[in-house]
C-alpha cells in the first residue's frame, strides 16, 4: 500500500512539472531537481547529474527521458510509467486542445505577448539549470576540460554556423569519457597484477 501510494504521489509530482513549465525539457531540468532533489530527496545531486546526462545521450526527448529514469529508480516499472504519463500528459492535453482552434489563438494579440514573455523565463529557466548543474559537478581536471571544451565548441557553431548537429558534441564527451574510463581501469588492473606478481 505504501509503494503504492508512492508511486501515485510521484505521478502527481511529475504531472505538476509537466503542467508548470513552459519550454520543455531544458527549461524542466531546473524545475525537477528543486522539486525532486532539493524539496523530496528522492534522489541525490550526483545521481540527478547521471540522469540528465544519460537522458541528454539517450534518444528521445529529455524531459521523458528523465521522467523515465528516475521513476524507474524511486518505484521501478511502476515508477517509470506513471512518471512519464505524468510528466507527458499535461502538455499532450494542452497541445490538443489548442490544436482544436490553433490559428485563431494564435492570431490573439495578448498571447503573442504572453509568449515572448514565456521565451524570456524560459531562456532564465535553461541558464538557471545549467549553473546549477554546474555548481554540483565535481571539480576535476577531466571536468574542467570537458565544459570549457564544449562551451568553445558551442560558441565556435554559434559563430560560423557549420553543418554539425550538437549531438556529435554530445556522442565525443560520451566517448572521451568512457575512453578515459577503460584506460584508468586497465591502468588499475595492470598495477594490482603487479602487486600481486610481487607478492610471490
Amino acid at each position: 500500500m505504501e509503494k503504492f501510494k508512492k508511486t501515485i504521489r510521484l505521478f502527481l509530482e511529475f504531472f505538476k512539472i509537466g503542467l508548470f513549465t513552459f519550454g520543455g525539457g531544458y527549461a524542466m531540468i531546473a524545475v525537477m531537481e528543486r522539486e525532486l532533489v532539493e524539496k523530496k530527496r528522492l534522489i541525490t545531486h550526483e545521481e540527478y547529474l547521471d540522469i540528465i546526462a544519460i537522458a541528454e545521450s539517450s534518444p528521445g526527448p529529455l524531459a521523458i527521458n528523465s521522467a523515465t529514469f528516475i521513476g524507474y529508480k524511486t518505484c521501478k516499472f511502476f515508477g517509470a510509467l506513471l512518471a512519464t504519463l505524468g510528466v507527458v500528459l499535461p502538455s499532450f492535453i494542452i497541445i490538443f486542445v489548442i490544436s482544436l482552434f490553433f490559428e485563431k489563438f494564435i492570431a490573439i494579440d495578448y498571447v503573442g505577448y504572453a509568449f515572448r514573455g514565456i521565451q524570456s523565463c524560459v531562456a532564465f529557466l535553461i541558464l538557471s539549470a545549467g549553473i546549477k548543474m554546474l555548481k554540483h559537478l565535481k571539480r576535476t581536471v577531466f571536468n574542467v576540460i570537458m565544459v570549457l571544451l564544449t562551451v568553445a565548441a558551442m560558441v565556435v557553431l554559434e559563430l560560423f554556423a557549420p553543418d554539425f548537429s550538437t549531438v556529435f558534441i554530445i556522442l565525443i564527451g560520451g566517448f572521451i569519457g568512457l575512453f578515459l574510463y577503460l584506460v584508468g581501469y586497465f591502468k588499475t588492473k595492470s598495477k594490482i597484477k603487479k602487486a600481486e606478481g610481487g607478492n610471490k
